[in-house]
C-alpha cells in the first residue's frame, strides 16, 4: 500500500462494518516495530520472554485438557444439584449450607477468591476425598478456576453464563467492557490483569460445555458425522413419507463478507514482507462445530478451482463480477490472516457450512468445498443461489466435481436482488423469477444474515485463531436456536398470505391483460422469453459484412492519421525526426496496403453503421429498473449499482453516438441520464433506426412485458404455496416427534445417569420454548382463506438412530462409565499460576497496538497540520 497516496488522499483505505482499518495500516507499516520483543521494557521492570511466555500458556491448555473429563463430570454434578435448589447464586448457596451436616473425614479445604456478579469473597471450599483435581472440586461449587493447578481465584459459574448470553446477543460486549462493570458493581478499581483472569475461566467454561453437548450428542445417537447438517433445518431437512413432490429437495445460498477479518500475527520478513515467523501463541484447543470447515479440507479444492478449463462461451457476464477474476480474489492486504468468512445457509436463515477466507479474496475454492460437502450429506436436488451463480456454474462443470453435480441435478441460481445487475440474457436462465420450481424464493438470506453477524467485526478483530472461530461458531449455533427457529412460524405465515395475494390479485390483472393483447393461451409468455432469449444471443457477435465495414472504416482513419504524419515531416530535419518520418511512411504503406485488401470485399457506400447489437443487450439490462412493485429508493440503488459497475455501456453509448453524428442526416444521440430513466424498449427511438426494429415485436412492448413478468410471478406463486404445505406439515410433525423422543430418552437415562438426563430436559428446553408460538403461527395459516395444505402430524422418512422419528435407545457414554470407576489424579508438573504480573504480560499485545495507534495517529496530524 503506497503509504504517501494514503497522506494526500489519492489512495483510499476500504472501511468495513467494523472499521479498524487504520489501526490495521499502522501493523501493516511498522510491523514487528510495536510488537513486544522490540519496545521498551514494561513499567514493571520485568524482562520479557517470550519464549517462557508461550511455554506457560501452552501448559496451561494442555493442563486443562488433561483435567476435562473430571471437570465435565463435576460441571454435570453440580448442574444437577442446582436444579433441585431452585434459583440461587453460589454465595447464597454457601451462606444457606448447613454447618452441622456430617463430613467426611478424609476431606481437606482450599481457600481461594471467588467472584461473582454482584459480590466477591475469600472462602474456602472443601476437597472431598472423590474429587479427582483441585479444578474439578471447584467446579462441583459452581466456580471456574483461572488456573488448573493452584488456583487462587476463580469466577461463579452464573457470572460466566451471564456474560455468555449477553455477549451472543450483544456481540460488542467484550469482556473488559463486562469485567470494569463487575468492578463498578464490586466498588473496586479495574486492572488489565483481570479481564485475563476472566478470559481463562471463560474459555474453560466453554470448553467444558462443548463437551456436555458431546455427550448429549453420544447418549442420543446424534454423534455421526455431520448428523447436525443433514438435521439443522426441520422445514428442509425434515421429509415425510407423503410429501408433495418438488423441484429442488433444498434451496441454499451462499456468499462471503469480508467484515469479519482477523489481523495476522507475523513479524516482518527479511525483505519487508510480512512473511516472518509468527508469534501467534499455540494452542491444542479446537471448535468442536462439523459445519465450520477445516482449512485443509477447503484447500484440497483449491486445485480444482484453477485447473479450471476455459470460460464458457454462453456465460455473458464473464468477467463482469470482481469474483469472477481468480487472479484479483487471490490478492488480499497482508495485515489480515483471515480475511473474512464464506457460508452457506438455508432459505429459513438456518446456517449450512462455515469457511474461513484465509489471506485470499472470495476464490473458487470455497464454494466448491461448500457445494462439495453439502452434495455428499444431501444428495440430489439442490438449487445454490450465488451473487456469481451464472459463472460458477461454468467452474463448477469444469471442476473435478462437475460430474457428481451433474448426476446430482445441482443447480446454480442467481439471487433475486444480485440478478439486476447481471446482463438480460443472463437473467433469463439464472434469475429467480424465471427458474421452474423456486417459488418466491429470492436467495438474498445471507444479506439478511451478514447485517445482523456484521457486529461481530470488532470483537473479533485481533482476537487469535481460536478465539476468532470460536465466537463465530457460538454466534450462529446461538441465532439458529434463539432467533431463526423462533421465527420460523412468522416466516411461514409472511410468505404463504404473500404467494395468496400474488395468486389472487394476479389472477385478475392477468385475465383484463391478456384480453387486451388478444392472447387466448398462457403458453405464449414462455414463447415469448424463448424468442427474447433468441433475439439476445443472435446480438452477441456483429453480422461479418459489418464487421468488414467498421474495420474497414477504423483503417481508414488509422490511413488518414499516417498521411497526415508523413507529410508533415521534413527531410532537413534531424536524425530523430527523420526516423519518425520513416516509421510515418511505413505505417502508411501498410494502412494503405489493408484498406485496398478491404476493398476488394466491399463497396465503399456502407463504411458506417450503428454499434446496435451492443446498445440493446445493455439497454436490455435496465429493463428492470422500473418494473411494477419496484420502490423509489430501490430502483436508484440498483441504477447506482448498475451505473458503477455498467463501463461497458457508456462506451456502447459513446460508440453510438459518435457513429450517429457522422451520418447524413446524423441521427439522434442519447444521454447517459436519460437512459436509465427509461422503462422500456418501446422508449428507445434508436431501435428503429437500427437494423432489426423490434420495439414493436408482441413480446417487446410495455404491456406484454408486464404481462409476461406477472404471469411468471404467478407460476413461482404457486409453486411457493407447494413448497410452504410441506415446510408446514414438516415443521408441526418435526416438534410432536422430537418432544417425544428426547422426553423419552430422558425416561431411559433419569435412573441410571440423572445428571446427563437433566442436561437432556435443558436441551429440550431450548426450543420447547418457542413451541407453543409456533404451532400458533401454523394455526393462523390454516385459518388463511385459501389455505390448501394440512397441519396434522405426519410421517417422518429419516429413522435413522439418533433421529426424532427413530425408537429412542438413550445410552451413557463410555467416558461417564470410566469416571464413576476411576478417581485416581494423576501427577502435574506446571508452575501456570494466575499471578498478577503474568496474567498482565498475557493482556500486552493488545495495549501496545493501541499506543503504537495513537502514537501514529499524532504524527499524522502533526504531518496535517504542518
Amino acid at each position: 500500500m503506497d503509504f504517501e497516496n494514503i497522506l494526500t488522499g489519492a489512495h483510499l483505505i476500504n472501511v468495513s462494518h467494523a472499521g479498524s482499518e487504520f489501526q490495521d495500516l499502522v501493523c501493516e507499516i511498522f510491523g514487528d516495530f510495536w510488537t513486544p520483543e522490540t519496545r521498551q521494557p514494561n513499567k514493571r521492570g520485568h524482562h520479557e520472554d517470550h519464549r517462557t511466555r508461550r511455554d506457560r500458556i501452552q501448559r496451561r491448555v494442555d493442563a486443562f485438557l488433561q483435567q476435562m473429563p473430571a471437570l465435565t463430570d463435576a460441571y454435570l454434578a453440580w448442574s444437577l444439584k442446582q436444579a433441585k435448589k431452585g434459583v440461587m447464586s453460589f454465595f447464597e448457596v454457601l451462606w444457606h449450607s448447613d454447618p452441622h451436616a456430617p463430613s467426611d473425614p478424609n476431606c481437606g479445604t482450599w481457600n481461594l477468591k471467588v467472584v461473582d456478579t454482584f459480590y466477591a469473597d475469600n472462602v474456602s471450599l472443601t476437597i472431598a476425598s472423590t474429587d479427582r483435581f483441585v479444578a474439578s472440586a471447584l467446579v462441583r461449587h459452581g466456580v471456574i478456576p483461572c488456573s488448573p493447578i493452584s488456583p487462587s481465584v476463580a469466577i461463579s459459574i452464573d457470572a460466566l453464563e451471564l456474560y455468555r448470553v449477553a455477549r451472543l446477543c450483544n456481540p460488542h460486549f467484550s469482556i473488559q467492557a463486562y469485567v470494569k462493570s463487575i468492578c463498578d458493581l464490586h466498588g473496586t478499581i479495574f486492572h488489565r490483569y483481570l479481564s485475563r483472569q476472566f478470559s481463562i475461566a471463560f474459555d474453560l467454561y466453554l470448553h467444558i460445555r462443548t463437551r456436555v453437548n458431546s455427550l448429549i450428542d453420544i447418549a442420543l445417537g446424534r454423534n455421526a458425522v455431520d448428523w447436525h447438517l443433514k438435521n439443522t433445518c426441520p422445514c428442509c431437512t425434515y421429509e415425510l413419507e407423503d410429501d408433495a413432490p418438488m423441484s429442488f429437495k433444498l434451496l441454499y445460498t451462499m456468499d462471503s463478507n469480508d467484515s469479519l477479518k482477523r489481523v495476522s500475527r507475523q513479524l516482518m520478513g527479511a525483505d519487508g514482507d510480512r512473511t516472518g515467523p509468527s508469534i501467534e501463541l499455540p494452542t491444542t484447543q479446537r471448535v468442536n462445530d462439523n459445519r465450520y470447515l477445516l482449512c485443509d479440507y477447503v484447500n484440497s479444492w483449491a486445485n480444482a478451482a484453477e485447473a479450471e478449463g476455459p470460460t464458457d462461451d454462453e456465460n455473458p457476464c464473464a468477467g463482469h463480477w470482481k469474483n469472477m477474476d481468480e487472479e484479483k480474489t487471490k490478492k488480499t492486504w497482508g495485515v489480515y490472516d483471515e480475511t473474512g468468512i464464506f457460508i452457506a445457509v438455508c432459505r429459513h436463515g438456518f446456517y449450512l457450512l462455515i469457511a474461513d477466507m484465509v489471506q485470499s479474496g472470495e476464490r473458487a475454492k470455497y464454494p466448491l468445498a461448500v457445494v462439495a460437502k453439502l452434495l455428499n450429506s444431501f444428495g440430489a436436488g439442490l438449487g445454490g443461489g450465488y451473487d456469481i451463480g451464472c459463472q460458477f456454474k461454468t467452474t463448477l462443470n469444469n471442476s473435478i466435481l462437475g460430474p457428481q453435480a451433474r448426476t446430482l441435478r445441482h443447480s446454480c441460481l442467481v439471487g433475486a436482488f444480485h440478478g439486476h445487475a447481471h446482463r438480460r440474457i443472463c437473467q433469463l436462465d439464472h434469475l429467480a423469477m424465471y427458474v421452474e420450481g423456486l417459488g418466491l424464493e429470492d436467495l438474498e438470506t445471507c444479506e439478511r444474515m451478514f447485517s445482523k453477524s456484521n457486529a461481530l467485526a470488532s470483537t473479533i478483530r485481533y482476537a487469535s485463531v481460536f478465539h476468532h472461530q470460536q465466537l463465530i461458531s457460538a454466534y450462529f449455533q446461538h441465532n439458529d436456536k434463539f432467533d431463526v427457529y423462533p421465527n420460523l412460524g412468522n416466516f411461514l405465515y409472511n410468505n404463504y398470505r404473500q404467494a395468496l395475494d400474488i395468486l389472487n390479485n394476479g389472477q385478475i390483472n392477468l385475465s383484463r391483460v391478456m384480453q387486451d393483447l388478444d392472447i387466448t393461451d398462457v403458453s405464449v409468455f414462455n414463447q415469448w422469453i424463448t424468442n427474447e432469449k433468441e433475439y439476445l444471443q443472435g446480438l452477441k457477435s456483429e453480422p461479418e459484412q459489418e464487421t468488414l465495414q467498421m474495420e474497414y472504416w477504423q483503417k481508414l482513419v488509422n490511413l488518414a492519421a499516417s498521411h497526415a504524419s508523413f507529410c508533415a515531416s521534413d527531410a532537413a530535419m534531424t536524425r530523430r525526426l527523420e526516423t519518425t518520418r520513416r516509421h510515418a511512411l511505413e505505417n502508411f504503406e501498410k494502412d494503405l496496403q489493408v484498406v485496398q485488401d478491404l476493398e476488394s470485399k466491399l463497396g465503399y457506400q456502407h463504411a458506417l453503421n450503428a454499434l446496435e447489437g451492443l446498445v440493446v443487450a445493455c439497454i436490455f439490462e435496465l429493463t428492470k429498473l422500473n418494473r411494477s412493485g419496484t420502490g423509489y429508493k430501490l430502483r436508484k440503488h440498483i441504477a447506482k449499482a448498475l451505473q458503477t459497475r455498467s463501463s461497458t455501456i457508456r462506451s456502447a453509448l459513446d460508440h453510438y453516438n459518435a457513429a450517429a453524428l457522422s451520418l447524413t442526416p446524423p441521427r439522434r444521440t442519447l444521454k447517459w441520464d436519460k437512459v436509465i430513466e427509461y422503462a422500456f424498449l418501446a422508449d428507445f427511438d434508436l431501435l428503429r433506426d437500427a437494423r432489426q426494429d423490434i420495439s414493436q415485436r408482441p413480446w417487446a412492448t410495455p404491456a406484454a412485458r408486464q404481462a409476461t413478468d406477472l404471469y411468471f410471478k404467478m407460476c413461482r406463486a404457486k409453486e411457493e404455496v407447494l413448497r410452504l404445505n410441506n415446510e408446514i406439515r414438516r415443521l408441526v410433525t418435526y416438534i410432536h416427534d422430537k418432544e417425544c423422543y428426547l422426553q423419552d430418552c430422558y425416561t431411559q437415562l433419569e435412573p441410571s445417569c440423572p445428571a446427563l438426563a437433566h442436561q437432556i430436559s435443558l436441551q429440550r428446553l431450548v426450543r420447547s420454548r418457542a413451541n407453543a408460538h409456533l404451532l400458533q403461527r401454523v394455526a393462523d395459516i390454516a385459518r388463511l382463506q385459501g389455505f390448501s395444505g394440512s397441519i396434522n402430524i405426519g410421517e417422518s422418512t429419516k429413522k435413522s438412530l439418533g433421529d426424532s422419528a427413530s425408537v429412542p435407545h438413550a445410552q451413557i457414554p463410555d467416558e461417564l462409565n470410566v469416571l464413576q470407576d476411576f478417581r485416581e489424579s494423576p501427577s502435574f508438573t506446571s508452575d501456570s499460576a494466575d499471578m498478577q504480573d503474568e496474567l498482565e504480560d498475557e493482556e500486552d499485545d493488545a495495549v501496545a497496538i493501541e499506543e503504537a495507534v495513537e502514537a501514529f495517529h499524532d504524527v499524522l496530524r502533526v504531518s496535517a497540520d504542518a
